[in-house]
């Protein structure tokens, strides 16, 4: 039996707002670095949603804003565009993490933790 498209949905969104609100507690510390790991994990959870897939680049855009880093703020404007422009045709290399030091087509090797849990997004 297939999971509901409407319940693997939540089951992405909240597992893309964990890493979204561990991104924002080391942001709040200091941790820049740290903070942009998880979002790079929430883009990799995130990105076969379109809506999810923008907001991620929009929270590593102004990530890259905060930090005055002119490369990630010109990287994810265009891969906001591509998000939104992309992602419900279903163009998105598996494991991206989505930051502007990797090529947007460029597929990655999932951490096995996230792939757990991306497999737990279609489970019954």
């Amino acid at each position: 039996m297939n999971t509901r498209p409407d319940s693997r949905r939540q089951r992405i969104l909240a597992a893309v707002q964990a890493e979204l609100d561990s991104a924002q507690r080391l942001e709040d510390r200091g941790d820049a670095a740290g903070a942009f790991a998880h979002l790079e994990r929430a883009h990799v959870l995130g990105q076969a949603v379109t809506a999810t897939h923008v907001r991620v680049h929009w929270r590593m855009l102004t990530w890259g804003l905060r930090r005055r880093r002119p490369r990630e703020v010109i990287g994810q404007t265009l891969r906001i565009v591509g998000a939104a422009t992309k992602t419900a045709l279903g163009w998105v290399p598996r494991g991206n993490t989505g930051g502007a030091d990797v090529s947007p087509w460029r597929r990655m090797p999932i951490p096995p933790d996230l792939q757990r849990q991306i497999n737990r997004f279609d489970a019954p």
